[in-house]
């Protein structure tokens, strides 16, 4: 997560000393799509340190991302460097995203807390 975090303050600073106006990539990635892809991808990046349903450590997950959202690394890139560009639309992507962890995570909480109120019954 840090790695990641890292990895889009550099770009974020990187677009920042930028005088250059991209150009909407013609296959750029929706928004919409762009949160959800992005909600996914840390999930699946936080996810290669812990054991599977298998007991599997380490195992990638991006390329099932990437196949859910039927793209590849390369569009991925080429729209997260556009819409870093736009520092405004960026800015409202990871809000949106960090609302989605959020709510992923409360969700979780929920059903670990029912979970542990059955097992207390039996």
């Amino acid at each position: 997560m840090k790695k990641v975090v890292a990895i889009i303050a550099l770009a974020l600073f990187v677009s920042c000393t930028s005088r250059t106006i991209l150009e909407k990539p013609k296959n750029l990635i929706p928004k919409d799509t762009m949160v959800l892809l992005l909600t996914d991808l840390y999930i699946a990046k936080n996810a290669f340190h812990e054991k599977n349903i298998r007991n599997e450590k380490k195992v990638n997950y991006m390329p099932l991302v990437y196949n859910k959202y039927k793209i590849d690394s390369t569009r991925f890139y080429i729209s997260n460097f556009y819409y870093t560009s736009k520092l405004e639309e960026y800015d409202l992507i990871f809000k949106e995203v960090g609302e989605k962890l959020k709510q992923k995570k409360d969700s979780l909480e929920k059903i670990i807390e029912e979970k542990k109120a059955v097992e207390r019954r039996d």
